[in-house]
């Protein structure tokens, strides 16, 4: 089976489960890139249900090759962020790329991932890269909890397709306008600090070594970079000493805003 009939392959499926979006997707030109796009749209806004193992089967050969297209980074491919800091490093790209232990994920309180069509959210990028049985894992865990996720706490999933071992996924505090600008409170900074221990101690419940951050509430979520990041590296090393853990922390990047906070306050430690 070629790419193309692979993904066409795949789109069929999605479309007999929901004839509804079936006048939609006959709009899209029937090219390679266009078909992909659609198959991502269709994921993305699937419903968590029982999946068809031709599906799961061909999906996940479809995704481990883009995975591999992409190309894996590993730790070793990565340098101390500081000497001071042998255990922190940062990288700028595509988190879904990393074959840390655990990625962490920037979900929303129904941690079912982004429903929103090919959303450039860090939540729709990782689902749509760990394929359909991570919303499905997502919803189990939302079934036995009986309530949505509160801010400040942290799930953890196996990450399916992607490099990585596990998701840690965590809701951060949602900032709201003051004055017309995003101004967190103290509770929004308690909240975002508690994210990342609660990821911190969850991965270390797991006996993982490694686990990289995404820049928690600092998209959709409105939490200012700087001072997010600020809190998340104050977080993260008093952890580690409290905890003498020899976790290593990757802080993941992806705009060049936060490559320049990040290395800039690292640099300093």
């Amino acid at each position: 089976m070629t790419r193309l009939e692979r993904i066409l392959y795949l789109n069929r499926i999605l479309l007999s489960e929901m004839p509804q979006y079936l006048e939609e997707a006959a709009t899209f030109p029937k090219t390679e890139s266009a078909e992909r796009r659609l198959l991502r749209s269709l994921m993305n806004v699937r419903p968590p249900r029982p999946l068809r193992e031709d599906f799961l089967k061909e999906q996940d050969i479809l995704l481990t090759e883009e995975t591999a297209a992409k190309g894996i980074v590993t730790l070793a491919d990565l340098s101390p962020a500081s000497s001071h800091a042998p255990n922190l490093f940062l990288w700028q790209g595509d988190i879904t790329r990393l074959a840390a232990d655990a990625i962490v994920n920037a979900a929303n309180s129904a941690l079912l991932g982004c429903f929103v069509p090919c959303h450039g959210c860090i939540d729709n990028a990782i689902h749509s890269a760990a394929g359909l049985r991570l919303r499905d894992a997502c919803h189990a865990l939302m079934q036995e909890q009986g309530h949505e996720e509160p801010a400040g706490q942290a799930k953890i999933t196996p990450a399916f397709n992607l490099p990585s071992r596990y998701v840690l996924h965590t809701v951060g505090p949602i900032v709201a306008p003051r004055g017309g600008a995003y101004e967190p409170t103290a509770e929004d900074g308690k909240l975002l600090a508690n994210c990342y221990r609660s990821c911190l101690d969850l991965a270390e419940n797991h006996h993982l070594a490694s686990i990289a951050f995404c820049c928690i509430s600092t998209g959709e979520f409105h939490y200012p970079n700087r001072p997010a990041a600020e809190l998340a590296i104050q977080t993260v090393t008093d952890w580690l000493s409290a905890s003498r853990s020899p976790m290593k922390v990757v802080f993941n990047v992806f705009k060049d805003e936060d490559a320049f906070i990040y290395g800039e306050l690292l640099k300093n430690l």
